[in-house]
């Protein structure tokens, strides 16, 4: 890959600012989030979170939170990381799928889990971080630690038509983006339409589509999108974003092995804590319009769900035959499901 000039002229401009710390002076890392500043999350891991990371380091370590697209294209990230335009990254590891199909399926692997508490698991103690960082280092070698990875919300599909089991997703007209989702619901035999987010509520009350893959309950709720599809199918069935957080190599060698450690655990109780917090608001909503007459919130029973799982395979191998590195990815799935009991 040729060196992006203007990359590395933006990170010479910012070096001293970005890179400087003294013993009088916190470490401060900025980190560019794939989320908007006025988001559940955003706010949520600013107001909680932020302070905490200082406590943790004795102040030597501080961070700053940055909304999507406020430095850089949010699939440009870890190039920023690497040149040191951004100290950090807090983002979906989905964005990458076009530099290796591996990021696919580490960022998003389709009605594999069934909670994000499953695909923690797998990111902290299952090897989950460990094959994201062999992929950056394959990727942009020796640039990029990655500290930590997760999930922290499942989306639930809203759809304007009761899908009460997977044979009801045959002849479905689902807005869903492209690569393993779409071809997920394909292998259902639904028909998956590529639609952007901001279409999503006009599609669905046109009937341009039947459902949609949107975002979580509390964001969909947000978007208004049960006021027009009322039969939203919670917990989900399929998505669950993966958010890796790295930061720039050179930076973290520069902090002390207490800070790191520190770092690494105060993202993991973050992720965790924001899990519990969404998932709260989640069913909250969700036992306020199980009183609604005009909304029926669908729940697959789990045979419903293991069997998509088991549709859902024949497209993770197809990706997995794309890269030698999306094969070892999703062994490292494979290894972990099987360990829990998700795959025999």
């Amino acid at each position: 890959m040729k060196p992006n000039l203007h990359l590395l002229a933006l990170a010479a401009s910012v070096s001293t600012l970005m890179l400087t710390s003294t013993a009088a002076s916190a470490e401060t890392l900025q980190v560019q989030t794939s989320t908007q500043s006025g988001g559940f999350s955003f706010r949520y891991l600013a107001d909680n979170w932020g302070p905490k990371l200082k406590e943790a380091t004795d102040g030597r370590v501080e961070i700053e939170f940055l909304p999507i697209k406020s430095v850089m294209p949010q699939n440009e990230t870890p190039d920023g990381v690497a040149a040191g335009v951004l100290q950090g990254d807090l983002t979906s590891v989905a964005y990458f799928s076009g530099r290796n199909p591996a990021f696919a399926i580490l960022g998003d692997l389709i009605a594999g889990y069934d909670s994000p508490a499953q695909v923690q698991q797998f990111c902290k103690e299952g090897g989950g971080s460990e094959a994201l960082q062999d992929l950056w280092n394959t990727t942009i070698p020796d640039s990029i630690h990655v500290v930590g990875c997760g999930a922290v919300s499942k989306e639930a599909l809203v759809s304007r038509v009761p899908i009460r089991g997977v044979a009801d997703l045959k002849g479905i007209k689902i807005r869903s983006p492209e690569g393993l989702a779409a071809t997920v619901f394909k292998a259902a035999g639904a028909s998956p339409v590529s639609i952007s987010f901001a279409d999503v509520f006009t599609s669905l009350e046109k009937g341009v589509v039947d459902a949609a893959d949107a975002s979580a309950y509390v964001n969909n709720d947000k978007n208004g999108f049960h006021q027009i599809a009322r039969y939203p199918l919670y917990p989900g069935i399929h998505s669950m974003a993966v958010h890796q957080f790295t930061v720039n190599k050179d930076v973290w060698d520069g902090l002390k092995p207490e800070d790191q450690q520190a770092l690494t655990k105060w993202y993991y109780d973050a992720y965790a804590d924001l899990l519990q917090a969404l998932d709260a608001e989640d069913q909250r909503l969700v036992a306020r319009d199980q009183k609604d007459p005009d909304i029926e919130v669908v729940n697959w029973a789990q045979e419903d769900r293991d069997a998509f799982r088991q549709i859902a395979t024949g497209a993770w191998e197809s990706t997995a035959e794309r890269s030698p590195e999306a094969r070892k990815a999703l062994d490292a799935h494979y290894a972990f499901m099987k360990k829990i009991g998700l795959l025999k």
